[in-house]
């Protein structure tokens, strides 16, 4: 008997999980893989020497606030700080956008003068627009349209927290919901250099283009919140186990190789689960970090859920085409103008994408049915700041590449994924010659694989696209996107709510909050 048990060992169930045993309640989580993590998991598919994140690849939205309250420092969370956005191109010249203002104005100046002061206006926007919705990800939206008395408060308190929104962001933020990325960069932007670079934020693990409506909010999405962008010591392994060990330490006990085949209800309220082991652990409270087609669709009846939410779960997209590839190499990529092991270019994000209309067309292709002819990609490489990932003087190259079919989620034509991740690495072999020779190991993950693996439903890395209709108070049913359910007391903290998206720990954190809230009312 539990007071909590949480469905999930990704970083918002140990969160949760963390949180929960700090508080004192008697917590279990329940991890269906061997090990905790989710998708922010380091694995060792090269063997023992090298140390690959799998699939996300860089901390960017948890909250230092979080990192603070669950003391992770104590439990080996170390981040080393990411380098800047690097694009090299097929010409031997590349795109830098370094920290210090006045040498980033330098580097796109040699694309375009008009670019290099567009750039701080935009710049100084983005900071602006995320000062508006960025805190919002933290809040627990309210029920918009309810007349409730609680929820009109809640409402209330939404706008109090917009006062600070004038005429002119009010129109802003309308854009920035419902524009693609496309329309804001070729409205401000000449260069396709510049262009291709701020096109890529759009995308990121998205099923839609540059060109597609709601782009421009992803964009924004990834360039919120008070962090920084990093490394974490360990990959991003390293997240969860610190989140692990600070669970442990507050009490949460933690079982990895259990998965829940039914979660419990009687007479309308949550009794447990049961694991396929057939092994029954009861408790009041479960709260399901699962995909919603999960925790909704196969581990409940659905004739103990409401015909409404059942078709907005059946409903919710969760669509994707990513593919990430790992590589273990003997040495680093050397790009032209660029000498020796540069922090800045080496341990940046170097974004393999010379034009928005290049990215475009790789979309086209998979909307077409076939894996793009020439991907896009975000190039990574833990290894220059964290020795602990390869042997000395090798390295792991991290490549989250876009797109293959979106239906690969279900039946991966495996040579034609293999061709796919050839022409990932060709198009580092043409910034970087002798790229190709470096690479001494190769593992590539599709959507099938992400879906089947990894519970990633469709390939998603967010648990479903992060298009206006999916967030906020949309995000994943209407009426519940306060992480409370149909099912009294189950609730719901994956990445598919609101605040998720990204390694954030903020649906984890936030379902703490109604968990102890409904359990006080109870009392």
């Amino acid at each position: 008997m539990y007071d909590v048990l949480v469905i999930g060992g990704g970083h918002n169930g140990l969160v949760a999980a963390a949180y929960l045993a700090k508080a004192g309640l008697r917590v279990c989580v329940c991890e269906a893989r061997e090990v905790v993590g989710g998708a922010a998991v380091s694995e060792h598919p090269f063997g023992p020497d090298y140390t690959v994140t799998s699939l996300s690849y860089v901390v960017s939205l948890l909250p230092p606030a979080l990192v603070r309250d669950l003391r992770l420092d104590r439990h080996g969370y170390h981040v080393y700080p990411q380098g800047p956005y690097f694009a090299p191109r097929a010409d031997g010249g590349h795109l830098r956008l370094p920290d210090d203002p006045a040498r980033r104005r330098e580097e796109i100046e040699r694309f375009s003068s008009k670019d290099a002061a567009a750039y701080e206006r935009w710049d100084a926007w983005m900071n602006e627009l995320g000062g508006i919705l960025g805190p919002l990800l933290e809040r627990i939206p309210p029920k918009l349209g309810s007349r409730k008395p609680a929820d009109l408060a809640g409402q209330a308190g939404l706008l109090r927290s917009l006062r600070g929104v004038n005429v002119r962001s009010a129109v802003d933020v309308t854009r920035i919901l419902t524009d693609s990325i496309a329309d804001l960069v070729e409205d401000r932007f000449d260069s396709d250099a510049m262009r291709g670079m701020l096109s890529v934020s759009g995308v990121i693990g998205t099923w839609a283009g540059p060109r597609s409506a709601g782009t421009a909010y992803v964009m924004l999405h990834h360039h919120v919140g008070e962090t920084t962008w990093g490394f974490p010591r360990g990959g991003m392994g390293g997240v969860t186990k610190a989140l692990a060990s600070a669970a442990r330490e507050f009490g949460a006990e933690i079982r990895t190789s259990a998965p829940v085949a039914r979660i419990g209800v009687k007479d309308g309220r949550a009794t447990g689960v049961t694991l396929e082991s057939g092994e029954e652990l009861t408790a009041r409270t479960v709260v399901t970090t699962a995909h919603p087609a999960i925790s909704f669709l196969r581990l409940l009846d659905r004739r103990d859920l409401p015909e409404d939410f059942v078709g907005d779960i059946e409903r919710w997209k969760t669509r994707s085409g990513t593919v990430k590839i790992n590589l273990a190499v003997d040495r680093l990529p050397e790009f032209s103008g660029v000498s020796g092991i540069d922090p800045e270019v080496h341990g940046g994000t170097i974004v393999l994408a010379e034009s928005l209309d290049d990215v475009e067309g790789a979309f086209q292709d998979a909307v077409a049915g076939r894996a793009a002819a020439l991907p896009f990609a975000d190039v990574c490489i833990p290894s220059v700041f964290d020795d602990s990932l390869a042997p000395e003087g090798h390295h792991v190259v991290s490549m989250f590449t876009q797109w293959v079919p979106h239906t690969w989620h279900d039946s991966q034509p495996e040579a034609e994924l293999e061709a796919y991740a050839d022409r990932v690495v060709a198009r580092m072999e043409a910034v970087a010659p002798g790229f190709t020779s470096s690479v001494l190991h190769r593992q590539v993950i599709g959507p099938y694989d992400m879906e089947h693996e990894y519970n990633l439903v469709g390939g998603n890395i967010f648990h479903g696209e992060l298009t206006p209709g999916q967030m906020f108070h949309a995000r994943p049913a209407a009426g519940y996107a306060d992480l409370r359910t149909p099912v009294k007391g189950l609730y719901q903290a994956g990445s598919s709510t609101h605040g998720g998206g990204g390694v954030t720990g903020v649906p984890g954190r936030n379902v703490v909050r109604q968990v102890l809230r409904d359990r006080r009312r109870r009392r």
